[in-house]
């Protein structure tokens, strides 16, 4: 039979007819809490340790793929004491039979295949586990790959070149046509525009491997010493100076029968409007209207 045990008070306070609650008591996140009956009827509390649980098992990390390295160019010729280029090497270039051929100690490369590290003042490379502080010693840490040595790297393939087109819109003053040709990000130091008195040659190089490869033959004869272009971030800009102050009907001249087309300029002057309705001819075109 339980039997109750009654213990002196340990605090003061007012009387009451209200039956005091029962709470179990309260159980931290670390402790494992039992309640048990002793032999004499009383109630025993005990605290058990509580294990950690495991961490979740993981499966295994998927091999992380190996950095593509570059390799040595043996039909290239290399001066004699030129340096490895291969982080960690440091050895020269003696000649092919003693630097390139065999598996001797000049024609081992011990490098490390990965960038450098530098954190919180360790210093050391991806590739391996080896931390210095000084950067003396960083310059002295061994390599943790042999190979071949890369005194001049082969030239990776390109991706194919593919050739694509390029929205070319224009407009024309008294004096000037401009021509504004819509490629993005041209590259400026291989792409070449040309201008002639009848002709304009646009080769130009796109990201992507792509180019856009284009000539214009104009509609009318205009100076190629006074033309100018100019390379943008998303276009290519061309000022052709005219030869004379007639209209063009087109950018691009043409053999079809055009028919009754109305000629207007693009800008009528400084006091103009855009598409103002002007007939502009050359003094011979003049003197035909005019007889």
């Amino acid at each position: 039979m339980l039997t109750t045990t009654f213990f002196k008070g340990c605090t003061t306070g007012s009387h009451s007819t209200q039956a005091p609650r029962s709470e179990a008591p309260k159980t931290s996140a670390n402790v494992n809490l039992s309640v048990a009956e002793g032999k004499d009827g009383k109630e025993v509390y005990s605290v058990a340790p509580v294990t950690s649980k495991p961490p979740p098992a993981t499966g295994p990390r998927e091999p992380v793929p190996p950095a593509e390295e570059d390799e040595d160019d043996l039909s290239a010729s290399v001066p004699t004491g030129t340096i490895c280029k291969r982080k960690g090497c440091g050895k020269t270039y003696v000649s092919d039979e003693v630097s390139r051929s065999g598996d001797g100690e000049e024609a081992t490369c011990v490098y490390h295949s990965l960038p450098p590290l530098f954190r919180e003042g360790s210093k050391g490379y991806l590739c391996c586990k080896r931390r210095v502080l000084e950067f003396d010693e960083f310059l002295k840490i061994e390599g943790c790959k042999k190979g071949r040595h890369l005194f001049v790297p082969k030239v990776k393939e390109t991706k194919t070149e593919e050739f694509t087109e390029c929205r070319i819109d224009h407009y024309q003053t008294p004096t000037e046509v401009h021509v504004s040709v819509f490629a993005k990000q041209v590259d400026v130091g291989r792409s070449v525009v040309k201008i002639d008195s009848s002709n304009i040659y646009l080769d130009l190089y796109l990201p992507a491997s792509k180019r856009f490869r284009r000539t214009v033959e104009l509609f009318g004869p205009i100076k190629p010493e006074a033309s100018t272009f100019k390379y943008y971030g998303t276009k290519v800009e061309l000022i052709l100076k005219k030869q004379d102050t007639r209209s063009w009907t087109l950018l691009e001249k043409s053999d079809r029968d055009l028919g009754p087309i109305n000629l207007t300029f693009g800008v009528g002057g400084r006091t103009g409007t855009i598409g103002a309705k002007q007939v502009v001819l050359d003094e011979n075109n003049a003197s035909k209207v005019q007889s």
